[in-house]
């Protein structure tokens, strides 16, 4: 949702965005126009919808491994996948944010856990 968008106008669509559609399953099953009224406020409305629908129908028979198989995913949200999800911290970011939470976990865990953590995610 944060493409060429405002992250305070995410957070106004967001919560709302969220409770109407809880899954791919209910985006996908959902009225086009009743979706579109939502996610006006952030622009795109067309654009946006075709997206958010090819990604939900991605998800659904993803096999959860590589990110980057899913449409719509690049770099960024398979660093984040790797990081957040997989609790993969070997991965190499390109964006400053990603590089410095990597960061602070490396200054946060010894070094003897850093190499069982590698290990674990690696192995």
């Amino acid at each position: 949702m944060l493409n060429q968008t405002g992250r305070k106008v995410v957070k106004q669509v967001l919560p709302e965005f969220l409770y109407w559609f809880p899954t791919p399953h209910a985006l996908i099953n959902a009225d086009e126009e009743f979706v579109k009224s939502i996610i006006w406020p952030l622009g795109m409305t067309n654009v946006r919808y075709t997206r958010l629908v090819k990604m939900s129908r991605d998800h659904m028979s993803w096999d959860g491994v590589d990110a980057r198989k899913l449409y719509g995913i690049g770099k960024y949200g398979s660093d984040s996948y790797e990081i957040f999800f997989k609790h993969n911290y070997t991965v190499e970011p390109t964006d400053k944010e990603l590089l410095r939470y990597l960061d602070s976990m490396e200054r946060s865990v010894s070094p003897a856990e850093s190499v069982e953590l590698a290990e674990s995610v690696s192995g």
